[in-house]
């Protein structure tokens, strides 16, 4: 078994990291303090061929792979996670468009996606229903050769610079019935909400979404007719290998800055670095974090040889999402009052960080969908 990256993967992680340092990581905190959303960075990521990571040349994407997608997810959330955001859901966007789509729909929206056209979105959660997607409400009323969509979404990242949207919604009460359509930007009866103001994350677009009546033709339809709920959780499987991405990545730029301050910072007439309490909090901290890398390569590549990974996904989601918790919270505390005021990072690391317990999945849901998989 050989632990080591291919050639390749090096190049992608090298230039992955290289933009991420110098282009994104200087402007990071800038971004969170206007909270303004990245676009130079979405155009410098569509430039190198990392907006269409997961589909064919053929439709504008480079067809990368999982496991160097992750790759590079990771270095540019180390950078900027809320340009890390916009990049994870375009790519999930695009996929699913790649994997369920038809040939005219590919040949429509994937280029645009790669070619930095305008954002992915994917719309599922709403006011009531986030943790159960199949209750949600949204409805998709036939009305003659269209449809017609009533409802409203919340929290959709990209909501508002958005090229398409993945809308899910109902198509029948009983049985039940949901279907999954590509609904573009301007679309009659499309309108975008309230952008939300967050914790963390300040710069990546969160908008609620108002649909009425919005009519889209039944070519609109992706996959086919209540494959809703299928692609929408076959598209997360996929996206909670890469919100465990985002989480190494933030977890370790914040390791690195709290590594480095323990090394400078003396007291008692030495650097802390070289008291046992720092020592520890870094390496456990760095020990988690090798650990959750493990099993994010491990789900990426199952996925990329095409075999089953949902229950491994969820397990890099959980464990990484969680070490990279308690690893940002490490770092602030390392760094002591410097930690908490924002002339360092470490702080919006946290924040950053905080809600990949919590998006496309709680550690709640991922506990139930490991321990499913176990006992069935």
């Amino acid at each position: 078994m050989d632990f080591r990256l291919t050639e390749e993967l090096q190049q992608v992680e090298e230039m992955s990291r290289n933009l991420a340092r110098k282009k994104f990581a200087p402007e990071a905190g800038e971004i969170d303090e206007r909270s303004r959303y990245p676009g130079e960075n979405m155009r410098l990521l569509s430039e190198l061929g990392l907006l269409g990571m997961l589909f064919p040349a053929e439709y504008g994407g480079s067809e990368a792979g999982p496991v160097a997608y992750n790759i590079a997810l990771r270095e540019v959330a180390g950078g900027c996670a809320s340009t890390a955001v916009g990049m994870a859901v375009t790519n999930m966007v695009g996929e699913a468009i790649f994997r369920h789509g038809t040939e005219e729909q590919r040949r429509r929206y994937l280029p645009l996606l790669a070619g930095g056209k305008g954002a992915g979105a994917f719309a599922l959660t709403e006011p009531g229903a986030g943790s159960d997607a199949g209750g949600i409400s949204t409805v998709a009323l036939e009305d003659g050769d269209a449809f017609l969509l009533s409802g409203a979404k919340s929290f959709i990242t990209n909501g508002g610079c958005a090229c398409v949207t993945i809308v899910m919604a109902r198509t029948r009460k009983s049985p039940r019935r949901i279907g999954a359509f590509l609904v573009p930007a301007g679309a009659p009866g499309l309108l975008v909400g309230k952008q939300e103001r967050k914790l963390g994350l300040k710069g990546s677009d969160t908008a609620e979404l108002v649909f009425e009546e919005c009519r889209v033709p039944k070519s609109a339809m992706l996959g086919e007719a209540g494959d809703g709920l299928k692609i929408a959780l076959s598209t997360l499987d996929g996206g909670r290998i890469g919100i465990a991405s985002q989480a190494i990545g933030i977890a370790r730029a914040s390791l690195s800055t709290a590594t480095g301050y323990a090394r400078d910072r003396n007291q008692f007439g030495g650097a802390i670095a070289g008291f046992q309490a720092i020592q520890w909090m870094i390496a456990d901290a760095a020990t988690e974090l090798d650990a959750a890398q493990l099993l994010v390569y491990r789900a990426a590549s199952l996925k990329a040889k095409g075999r089953p990974y949902t229950r491994e996904a969820s397990m890099a989601k959980i464990f990484a999402s969680e070490a990279g918790n308690r690893a940002c919270l490490q770092a602030v505390q390392i760094l002591g009052g410097y930690g908490y005021i924002r002339e360092y990072p470490v702080e919006r690391h946290l924040r950053d960080i905080k809600v990949s317990t919590i998006y496309e999945g709680t550690s709640e849901i991922q506990r139930l969908v490991i321990s499913r998989s176990l006992t069935r």
